[in-house]
């Protein structure tokens, strides 16, 4: 059974950057594509950026991108989210998300780590 684990978030000035970081456990790390995920109070869970097995693709969404880059290490099972030019409305609970060679959608998630963005 894979474990994800998120940590690295906290509160933070506008302007500001955060590394969020998500270790893997329970399974063969470089066999899942991943993904981040954050949610706000009162707002539908959004996607923000994926990663190949490998971490040779990388895809973003809008909100996010040039200012978020995913990246991941296999040898240390863990994948990572910088984050950039923080705004307040990146203000949220984030989740990292795995999903298996044979799965259609993420099937793995973790608990969330929150981050918050002051003006």
């Amino acid at each position: 059974q894979v474990q994800l684990v998120e940590s690295g978030g906290g509160l933070v000035r506008s302007g500001g950057s955060l590394r969020l970081s998500c270790a893997a456990s329970g399974g063969t790390f470089s066999s899942y594509t991943m993904g981040w995920f954050r949610q706000a109070p009162g707002k539908e869970r959004e996607f923000l950026a994926t990663i190949t097995r490998s971490g040779a693709g990388t895809n973003y969404a809008d909100p996010v991108k040039g200012r978020f880059t995913i990246s991941r290490d296999n040898a240390k099972n863990t994948v990572y989210l910088q984050m950039n030019s923080l705004k307040p409305e990146d203000t949220a609970l984030y989740y990292c998300a795995a999903r298996t060679k044979t799965a259609n959608s993420y099937d793995h998630w973790g608990q969330g780590t929150q981050v918050t963005v002051s003006s």
